[in-house]
């Protein structure tokens, strides 16, 4: 017995402290885990059963492609829609944009392959000779206008949100309409004025530069005749057979266009048996109809889908003033809207001022994340 011991009082001896082996018990835990980690994969068929998994088939068989070197880099539903327009089943009947599968490319190419310039002669397949020229029908295949002379688009970048940019009054000056064709990138689309000259000549020259075009169509404004777009404008007041006789006239000023879009009209858009009538046209000749943006009473989107025809509308005017600071204000509107939307449309004039804006903004588009399209890729939106 020790001296501390003896000293100690009573009941109160030193303690024992006992001596855990952790690192074995440590060492043993982590055995469990890797055996039962191991157990697990050997015998689950998925051993990541629980989390989210898609099955994608593919009809397509690629020689030294295998499922190890497929992966799936983005799922992105679209906004406003419960799955989306990427994830939602739609038949071809849903869809109302250009079929580029159906028909063939006046060059010879696959609808995908890239695109320099675009036919500039009538297709024979969609004109019907009438006392006035040529007017755009549908063919007995059902190929209409809309699919012939669409400017097919780049789909490597499905999900980058895509911008289309309308520019008016092409063929009214010639220094203007030069301008706007020899500087704007080709998915710039062009609406051709129809009092203007040698249309067919602009429109060649256009289409050879690769770039889709609309046909402008004077409309009725509140303040007519005060404000009078031009001869043959289609009015409120027109009987149908006076409508038609108008409407039949001015689509013969020039061929190789996608469809319409309204010159003024704020009181004809906003006049729906007006706007039923001249729908109800458009789509049995083939041609899509596209809003201006200028007037807030319009109902053309509303007309176009009861009547399913093919529609985009413009969301932002681009030079109501036409100044470089406002017309970059409104560039970087239009930006935010195909952001937050996936689709956007602007259309300004071919002024000097909007055309040098437009082909510096164009640029660096895709380096900014947005991809320039023609009109006719947002009818399905």
């Amino acid at each position: 017995m020790s001296s501390e011991d003896l000293t100690a009082p009573l009941g109160m001896g030193k303690r024992r402290l006992v001596r855990l082996p952790f690192g074995l018990i440590g060492a043993g835990i982590l055995s469990v885990v890797v055996t039962t980690t191991l157990v697990w994969i050997a015998v689950v068929d998925d051993p990541f059963g629980g989390e989210p998994v898609a099955v994608l088939p593919l009809d397509a068989v690629v020689e030294g492609v295998t499922s190890q070197d497929i992966e799936v880099v983005e799922i992105r539903p679209g906004i406003g829609d419960d799955l989306g327009p990427n994830l939602r089943p739609q038949s071809s009947q849903d869809l109302l944009g250009p079929r580029y599968q159906m028909i063939m490319r006046p060059d010879g190419l696959e609808p995908d392959a890239p695109v320099t310039g675009l036919s500039v002669t009538p297709d024979t397949r969609v004109i019907e000779r009438s006392e006035a020229g040529l007017l755009p029908r549908i063919s007995d295949a059902g190929v209409r206008p809309l699919d012939a002379y669409a400017r097919p688009i780049r789909r490597e970048f499905s999900s980058i949100p895509k911008i289309a940019v309308v520019v008016k009054g092409l063929g009214l000056s010639e220094t203007g309409t030069r301008n706007a064709i020899n500087r704007l990138p080709a998915d710039v689309t062009f609406a051709l004025a129809p009092y203007g000259d040698g249309l067919g000549g602009w429109m060649q020259q256009a289409r050879s530069k690769g770039h889709e075009l609309l046909l402008q169509l004077p409309l009725e404004p509140f303040d007519f005749p005060d404000n009078d777009p031009g001869p043959d404008t289609l009015l409120v007041s027109l009987r149908p057979n006076e409508m038609a006789e108008r409407l039949a006239f001015l689509l013969t000023r020039v061929t190789n266009y996608v469809g319409t879009i309204n010159e003024m009209g704020a009181r004809f858009t906003s006049t729906k048996p007006s706007m039923q009538f001249l729908m109800e046209k458009l789509k049995a000749r083939g041609l899509m109809f596209v809003d201006n943006g200028t007037s807030s009473r319009s109902i053309a989107a509303s007309v176009a889908g009861e009547t399913r025809t093919p529609f985009s509308g413009v969301d932002v005017v681009l030079d109501e003033v036409p100044r470089e600071d406002n017309i970059d204000a409104k560039l970087l509107q239009l930006e935010g809207i195909a952001r937050a939307r996936g689709v956007a449309v602007a259309a300004g004039s071919a002024l000097p001022v909007t055309v040098r804006q437009l082909e510096k903004w164009s640029r660096d588009l895709e380096e900014r994340g947005l991809q320039l399209v023609p009109i006719s890729a947002t009818i399905d939106r």
